[in-house]
């Protein structure tokens, strides 16, 4: 299923920010996808909850490892298309980079905090933020200096917005839909988090392999052709299998989704993927096995006393530390003060926050709150 032709073409690309003479042996993708594997935002993903924290299990996924398996699908689908898989890759290994401390919890509580100052977090705007600015690693320039398609997919990979919307935003294209790689990189997400959070519950014990075959009939159907390939395998083997096949059910219908939606649209050019709705999706009958799957951990995973208790718990801690640099700016560290000089109080204590790992924002609590 070949969609070369929606492929975004390189010599179409917008550029960076602050020009730079091309590299001898790398195009402008594999040099935006090294950057931001060398970047401090991304290293710091490996102490970023995904789903569980630390202390529950250190075989869990946490947020760098989720970052390289999406990575790895979107690549996976991306090559499947004809689609450039470079672009795809550095999009997939920037998608959270944004994120702060003990995740979604962590994005809520943040937010509440800045709506308290007609402000709002947003952890995409963030990772924007983070590679416009923040990453301090060239002579030459401020953050990352990433091409404008790369930094219009950070903003853009899971929605879409008008002009006005979001006026920070506006040099980006909006109303305009982003290039075909970067819708990938949601549905990729999707794949990969529901697959993860999946296996990570049933290693925890919190469900077995029938109850999911109970409310998931395709992975029933998954699990029944394991078990008849594989009699004599073990309960752990067969999950892993049937786990095994259950992500490849899921990329491959997103890439035959994708490629059906892209026939019945009529696009033949990457500027009419633009132009036309959302071309990425799974085809039916996936796309209500990945509805399944959310209903299914929503009931069985997200929603338990621990892990809610955690949630609450971080954003309680979130909301504290965030009224204690408030009322004590001059606890924020020197690089922090020196930009109250351009930016708000609000907006400073969020960004150093939200940069915070989960080990270090409970040590910080711990020197300062304890």
């Amino acid at each position: 299923m070949n969609l070369s032709r929606l492929r975004f073409p390189l010599h179409e690309l917008r550029g960076r920010r602050y020009p730079e003479p091309p590299h001898p042996y790398r195009n402008e993708f594999q040099r935006d996808r090294d950057r931001i594997v060398h970047a401090r935002a991304f290293r710091r993903l490996e102490d970023k909850t995904q789903v569980f924290t630390e202390r529950l299990s250190d075989h869990f996924r946490n947020r760098l490892t989720h970052t390289i398996e999406v990575a790895q699908i979107a690549r996976t689908v991306a090559v499947a298309l004809g689609l450039d898989e470079d672009f795809t890759e550095a999009l997939a290994l920037a998608h959270d980079i944004g994120h702060p401390p003990f995740g979604h919890a962590g994005e809520a509580a943040l937010d509440e905090q800045m709506r308290r100052y007609d402000d709002r977090f947003d952890h995409n705007v963030n990772a924007l933020r983070l590679v416009e600015s923040f990453e301090q690693r060239y002579a030459a320039f401020p953050g990352l200096n990433l091409t404008f398609e790369v930094r219009e997919g950070i903003v853009k990979h899971s929605r879409d917005f008008e002009p006005g919307e979001h006026p920070e935003l506006d040099e980006f294209l909006p109303g305009l839909r982003p290039p075909l790689e970067a819708q990938l990189i949601d549905l990729a997400d999707e794949v990969a988090y529901n697959t993860a959070d999946l296996d990570d519950g049933w290693s925890a014990g919190l469900f077995t392999m029938e109850e999911i075959e109970a409310a998931v009939p395709a992975y029933g159907q998954i699990a029944a052709r394991t078990r008849r390939l594989f009699p004599q395998a073990s309960e752990p083997a067969l999950f892993l299998e049937s786990q095994r096949r259950l992500i490849d059910f899921l990329a491959t219908a997103l890439i035959e989704g994708t490629g059906a939606a892209a026939a019945a649209s009529g696009a033949e050019t990457a500027g009419d993927v633009r132009r036309l709705p959302r071309l990425a999706s799974m085809a039916p009958a996936a796309a209500e096995t990945s509805r399944a799957l959310k209903r299914f951990l929503f009931a069985r995973l997200y929603s338990i006393p621990a892990l809610a208790e955690e949630r609450r718990a971080a954003m309680v801690r979130i909301a504290s530390l965030f009224q204690f640099f408030m009322n004590h700016p001059q606890e924020l560290p020197e690089n922090h003060q020196k930009r109250l000089d351009s930016f708000p109080l609000h907006r400073v204590v969020c960004d150093y926050i939200a940069g915070m790992t989960d080990g270090y924002f409970r040590r910080t609590v711990r020197r300062l709150l304890s």
